[in-house]
């Protein structure tokens, strides 16, 4: 599988002029629009609501990558399915029933991701594989863009591939923080990588175009 690439827009949550640049995302070769929906409360940072994120996509034209890095996942769940992402990705950390967030997510006809912080094992996942359509590997603490890569992250991805060739499961694995043109490297192993602060403070074409490259 070739990697492909999600753009995250974390990084230009506060500038003012993030409407545009949003538009200069929809009109690049990313393969995903990466949401980090954060309530303030499962981590400090708080981005958006549904109604928010309406407002700055009024005419989507990617595939949605919806992170959830929130407490009431459920609420959460419900609002952002109206936006018809591929993925609805969830923290394992949230919940006290993985499988309830799971069946939710799948009855909406939306594919589900399930993330880890850099200290939970892989092993707690265990139940989850044939489950789900993607596992998300954390490569810095959740909460803020701009973060240095993790370089442990690299031993969760590794595991991760071999759990899967081993066993035959379906998912996808993806890789979120501190990703660049250097530490793109480390991430062979995955499906999709998450990319927020390296394309939006440069040249987006020509950054995803050095990303794509590697």
């Amino acid at each position: 599988m070739v990697m492909k690439l999600s753009a995250s827009i974390l990084s230009i949550q506060h500038d003012s002029a993030i409407k545009e640049k949003i538009s200069k995302l929809l009109n690049s070769s990313i393969n995903y629009l990466h949401l980090d929906i954060m309530d303030g409360n499962f981590v400090a940072n708080k981005t958006w609501e549904y109604n928010e994120m309406v407002n700055l996509l009024p005419r989507n034209t990617k595939n949605l990558d919806v992170h959830l890095m929130v407490n009431d996942v459920k609420k959460y769940v419900y609002d952002f399915a109206l936006l018809k992402p591929v993925y609805i990705t969830f923290q394992l950390e949230a919940v006290n029933n993985p499988l309830e967030i799971i069946n939710l997510i799948k009855e909406h006809d939306i594919k589900v991701g399930i993330a880890i912080k850099p200290n939970t094992p892989i092993s707690f996942l265990n139940d989850y594989f044939a489950l789900v359509d993607l596992v998300l590997v954390m490569s810095v603490e959740p909460g803020l863009g701009g973060q240095k890569f993790l370089d442990d992250s690299v031993k969760k991805i590794e595991e991760l591939y071999s759990i899967r060739e081993k066993n035959n499961y379906k998912y996808v694995i993806e890789v979120d923080g501190g990703i660049n043109d250097r530490t793109v490297s480390y991430c062979s192993k995955c499906d999709i990588i998450v990319v927020g602060s390296f394309i939006t403070n440069g040249n987006y074409e020509e950054r995803i175009k050095q990303l794509k490259a590697k």
